[in-house]
């Protein structure tokens, strides 16, 4: 069995707090904390948004605590770009996104001419690919024909165990919250083109801070809470509701019945304290619900 700790949407600034004020090391260090009873981790994925700024400062303030939190366990530790990253940074920082326990870099990335950061390592049998979603100056994502080509070639060759495929943006269509669509991967059919009949078994994706899971191409998704903070889908459906208490995700892949997960929380005291409410259609704060 292979089992890793989904993190996402650590958004540490070169201050150490996000654009909403949250002390994003602080919620960081607690949802770490708060993991280190999990036994038998084989790996930590951290799937995007890693500098809320997009600053090398705020990539090494996170590789310094989930890099020491896999160095304890003697465990790699794998990154993904998401929407408030930048690439120079991150590849500055982290290399190809793909760690090993000590810091050095694992991974081979799978277009060493490009700037994008996506890229390959294993777990054993198991392939962790890493796909690059980021739309500079965007909020959704999007993979370009290329970036897709190259990743229809790594997974040409399957492997033993499969493949687990990370990225930032979901690939779902999650039709209950109308403003999702709109920030979400934008070719979601393309993906699932590339993946359908693939040695994948599952894709883990961040950048919504709240749990969701579906299906694409007959492959499990599942989308992680946020650490830095969640959204609360109680609001109502036109709005936004951003509220403290970090989460994450523990993936489990054994036999065919697998991949399983489980969401962890922090213990904050304050949990569910409102931190922002807003209209994304107009993008005005709300100072009432109503």
């Amino acid at each position: 069995m292979t089992r890793i700790l989904h993190l996402s949407d650590t958004h540490v600034s070169a201050s150490g707090h996000d654009m909403d004020g949250v002390d994003a090391v602080a919620s960081l260090e607690g949802i770490l904390r708060d993991a280190r009873h999990v036994p038998g981790l084989d790996a930590v994925v951290v799937s995007g948004d890693i500098a809320d700024d997009g600053s090398v400062e705020g990539c090494r303030s996170v590789l310094d605590r989930v890099g020491a939190f896999a160095a304890e366990r003697g465990i790699p530790h794998v990154y993904s770009t998401g929407n408030h990253d930048a690439r120079g940074p991150f590849r500055e920082v982290l290399g190809s996104g793909h760690l090993e326990a000590d810091g050095s870099d694992r991974g081979r990335l799978l277009d060493p001419d490009s700037d994008l950061c996506a890229a390959v390592s294993f777990l054993g049998d198991l392939r962790v690919v890493t796909v690059d979603s980021l739309v500079p100056g965007k909020t959704h994502g999007f993979l370009d024909e290329h970036q897709l080509a190259g990743l229809a070639a790594e997974l040409a060759t399957p492997t033993r165990d499969g493949t687990v495929l990370v990225l930032h943006h979901p690939p779902l269509h999650l039709t209950a919250l109308p403003w999702v669509a709109d920030v979400v991967l934008q070719n979601i059919s393309a993906l699932g083109r590339v993946v359908r009949s693939s040695d994948v078994r599952v894709i883990l994706a961040g950048h919504l801070h709240f749990q969701a899971s579906g299906f694409l191409a007959g492959i499990p998704v599942w989308v992680t809470p946020g650490v830095v903070t969640r959204i609360d889908t109680t609001a109502p459906p036109h709005l936004v509701r951003g509220v403290l208490g970090a989460g994450a995700s523990v993936i489990d892949l054994a036999d065919p019945a697998s991949p399983t997960f489980h969401v962890i929380s922090a213990r904050d005291p304050r949990a569910g304290e409102q931190v922002y409410l807003y209209d994304p259609v107009s993008g005005d704060d709300v100072l009432e619900e109503l």
